[in-house]
């Protein structure tokens, strides 16, 4: 009797050991939007200050941001795990001080974005609902891919960061950016593919060298609450003043203020589908 009761205890013990995490906290949007659409929303405890989708992650606990994220706070939240991205202030090792649990995961390009979807997946007990979302954006990925292929590639250049309201200070995707290989599968060829850098300094005389034919610029709008239509345009209109570029010989300048492109989760893929029509707007028909 002595020894079934043990062996009951030691049962409740595993079994509540190998329970899923119930509050869980999260340092990056990407993150969070794997979370809930993982649907995990109610377990997530605490998000970062940039986190906005879905909307039911405005209501949760803010912990500051991906570099600078407070200790104290997600600790008062008494998570049993803590989801990081690879980072380079060494996060992982300031939470374990703390004696949380910590989970680190890699996106930085679309390889490593499906198996951070299998990896969050195991350790939340959701390996069932990683699988599909993997097989998902895979397939709707895949869709566009082909759709592109049969048109003529185009070059482009993405802008994700410059002063504001000048034409300086202009920081543009490259070869190490996840968004360089959205880029190509939607039929474009990105003009700063060849910087080994994620997101290279470049220069307007750089710019005028390449030429692209087409500009997506985010610029100044990488916080995305508030932008109007009339400061895109104000933005579109910056660009006037290189009228021997392509892209605004052709008015083929977007502004654009989404989350979509900067957050590399599951909506990869409405990034990917928004290049695509920007790139060849006959393939939207």
């Amino acid at each position: 009797m002595v020894m079934m009761r043990r062996a009951a205890i030691f049962l409740l013990a595993v079994a509540a050991f190998a329970q899923p995490p119930q509050r869980i906290v999260s340092t990056a949007p990407s993150i969070t939007e794997l979370l809930y659409a993982l649907g995990l929303g109610d377990r997530v405890v605490g998000v970062t200050r940039f986190d906005r989708y879905p909307p039911e992650a405005l209501k949760k606990t803010q912990i500051g941001d991906y570099t600078s994220p407070n200790l104290e706070v997600i600790a008062s939240l008494r998570p049993d795990l803590v989801i990081i991205q690879t980072n380079p202030v060494r996060l992982k090792e300031k939470l374990q001080t703390l004696r949380l649990k910590v989970l680190e995961i890699d996106q930085e390009d679309i390889a490593r974005l499906y198996n951070s979807f299998r990896v969050v997946g195991e350790a939340t007990g959701a390996s069932a609902q990683a699988t599909r979302l993997a097989d998902s954006v895979r397939s709707q990925l895949d869709a566009i891919r082909v759709r592109a292929a049969r048109l003529p590639r185009t070059r482009m250049m993405f802008v994700v960061g410059r002063s504001p309201n000048r034409l300086d200070g202009l920081i543009v995707v490259g070869r190490a950016s996840y968004l360089n290989e959205i880029i190509e599968l939607a039929g474009g060829e990105n003009v700063f593919r060849d910087a080994v850098a994620a997101y290279p300094q470049v220069s307007l005389e750089e710019v005028l060298a390449r030429n692209p034919s087409v500009i997506v610029d985010m610029g100044d709008m990488s916080d995305t609450v508030g932008v109007t239509e009339a400061h895109k345009r104000d933005v579109v209109a910056l660009w006037d003043r290189l009228g021997s570029v392509g892209a605004v010989k052709q008015r083929r300048v977007h502004a654009v203020a989404s989350d979509v492109f900067v957050v590399p989760g599951p909506r990869v893929v409405n990034a990917a589908q928004a290049f695509l029509e920007m790139l060849h707007p006959e393939a939207s028909k």
